[in-house]
């Protein structure tokens, strides 16, 4: 499989993931664990600089839902662009902490890995310097923390989508 083929079975993966997510947050936020999501947030950082300012409570809600599937779908693009075919093999250390790639259990905790990872490149990284939200170590509320389990339930189900498609195809 190319690296395009697995940028894109990886888009795909991050598309339904994103779903799973949205899901996940409705459910916090109807039990008032969380208040605004990160492209609330964003699109409320964009209105200080113009463009959606003035816009109807509809096409906000659009932007948001467009900006928060977009970075899901690049996102798992990205995953799956990391995703190697496994190639030369490595020594007997690499390939015993390399998992079995056919167990869905070991790609689900991969693709949690990598949902948190990208939480920390955003919520740790450029959310807060983008002034879109303050950084985690600043906030004083464990609510600080659900971004980090959200972004890897992301993360699980991206890896259990992402495997199920390419085990298919091999």
């Amino acid at each position: 499989m190319s690296v395009m083929e697995r940028a894109m079975t990886g888009a795909f993966g991050g598309l339904l993931a994103t779903f799973v997510l949205s899901g996940l947050r409705k459910a916090l936020k109807g039990m008032g664990l969380v208040y605004t999501t990160a492209p609330e947030q964003v699109v409320r950082r964009l209105e200080d600089f113009g463009p959606p300012k003035g816009w109807s409570p509809r096409a906000r809600r659009a932007l948001m839902v467009a900006a928060h599937f977009a970075y899901g779908t690049g996102a798992g693009a990205a995953f799956g662009a990391l995703r190697t075919e496994g190639g030369e093999p490595d020594s007997e250390e690499v390939e015993e902490h390399r998992g079995d790639r056919e167990d869905a259990l070991t790609e689900a905790a991969v693709g949690a890995t990598l949902g948190v990872l990208s939480w920390g490149a955003g919520w740790a990284g450029w959310l807060p310097i983008a002034s879109v939200h303050p950084a985690p170590w600043t906030q004083k509320t464990p609510r600080a923390l659900l971004p980090v389990l959200d972004h890897a339930v992301y993360g699980a189900a991206w890896g259990l989508i992402y495997w199920m498609f390419t085990r298919r195809r091999a």
